[in-house]
């Protein structure tokens, strides 16, 4: 099994657009530019680290750059099984199922990124790295402190983040250091994030998400709150208000991973995409034998194609055309935008030059004639230039 996984703040660095200007998902930062009202073009690429450190700025860089290196893996053929994210990575890991539109994705982490950064300024908190030491110790050492500070990140295996108030934080990591913690890293954050301190921001962005259509998906997105794969819009309305307020479980979601994954088919396979790979070594203390590999720009398209051509197990990866029998085709996208079907039947005939839907205002016909199997794209699903969008197989 193949998954995707997304990162979320704090793995944007200065420059990470610079690699991406000349490649054809470049265009998503104009298309987000434009939804947000924003030059997200400088950011990405003339930014420096205090700018992008801000929630309003990290967040939405990560989210655009995320989403341009799936296009740029989608337009290799390459799709998951089931997808991911860390915090803010998961608007994106539904932004990349169809759960959530490119343009709704782009206004709810604007809105989520503006309604923390407020919540940051009216009760003002910190986060604090415990390494080395157990989920239930360093929930001791919260408690111990006796004030206003949580577990906010369940992340891997002895590496825990807890948030609240700085003293209260303070408090925390001495006793998690009696405790046994081999080190504790303040983090250079504007807030106590997924703690009760957020209650404002969770209040704000329950409306954002009220607005936003949610879709059912073919592929499942593992939650932050419940670290359960769910692919039914009516769950997900619920679980992103939740979890503005609630700890990240990320090593429970890597778990539920795991146990979704049928070892006959082959070790654990997630691909970490977007800037850092932070999530990577997270995998790797959480998850003996995955299989795990990084894409944060042009460059790491060909070692994704490297690392999925020597998976032993092939079935895992939805590696469109590859399998494909010598007597079935692909009809692939003639342009990038919103793909909307025509109402067939699967089975059905088609012909050479039928129209089979829409991308924007472009007519998809399909080239080939043949019954049609299914249509890989979802309806309102975002699609690139030549990614696949039906199958069908020729007389």
């Amino acid at each position: 099994m193949l998954c995707f996984n997304f990162p979320g703040q704090g793995s944007q660095r200065p420059g990470m657009g610079r690699p991406w200007r000349d490649h054809e998902s470049w265009e998503l930062v104009e298309e987000a530019s434009e939804v947000a009202g924003r030059d997200l073009a400088e950011l990405l690429i003339d930014a420096d680290a205090d700018t992008l450190k801000d929630t309003r700025n990290a967040q939405l860089t990560t989210f655009v750059s995320s989403l341009m290196v799936l296009d740029a893996v989608q337009r290799l053929g390459i799709d998951a099984d089931c997808c991911a994210g860390h915090s803010l990575g998961e608007y994106t890991a539904l932004a990349a199922t169809g759960a959530i539109g490119f343009d709704d994705g782009v206004r709810l982490v604007v809105e989520r990124a503006a309604a923390m950064h407020e919540a940051g300024q009216s009760q003002p908190g910190t986060m604090a790295a415990v390494l080395g030491l157990d989920d239930d110790q360093v929930e001791v050492a919260c408690g111990l402190a006796d004030d206003d500070v949580w577990v906010a990140n369940y992340n891997a295996p002895g590496q825990v983040v807890i948030a609240g108030s700085d003293d209260a934080v303070r408090s925390a990591s001495d006793h998690a250091r009696q405790l046994g913690a081999k080190k504790v890293m303040p983090l250079a954050v504007s807030g106590a994030f997924h703690t009760p301190y957020m209650a404002s921001a969770r209040d704000r962005l329950r409306a954002a998400i009220a607005g936003t259509e949610i879709r059912d998906t073919d592929i499942a997105v593992v939650s932050n709150v419940d670290a359960l794969a769910h692919d039914r819009a009516e769950d997900w309305t619920a679980l992103l208000s939740a979890q503005l307020t609630s700890p990240v479980r990320w090593k429970h979601c890597l778990q539920t991973m795991e146990r979704m994954n049928d070892p006959t088919s082959g070790a654990l396979a997630i691909a970490e995409l977007g800037p850092g790979a932070v999530l990577t070594g997270m995998a790797k203390r959480t998850i003996d034998g995955s299989r795990t590999i990084s894409v944060s720009t042009p460059d790491d398209l060909d070692r994704l194609l490297e690392w999925i051509s020597e998976r032993a197990s092939a079935p895992a990866a939805r590696v469109e055309g590859e399998h494909l029998f010598a007597v079935e085709r692909l009809v692939v996208s003639p342009a990038t935008g919103v793909f909307t079907p025509v109402d067939l039947r699967s089975d059905a005939r088609i012909e050479v030059g039928d129209v089979i839907g829409h991308v924007g205002d472009h007519e998809v016909r399909s080239p080939f004639a043949g019954s049609l199997q299914s249509f890989i794209a979802m309806p309102t699903e975002r699609v690139a230039a030549r990614q696949p969008i039906a199958w069908l197989r020729a007389d």
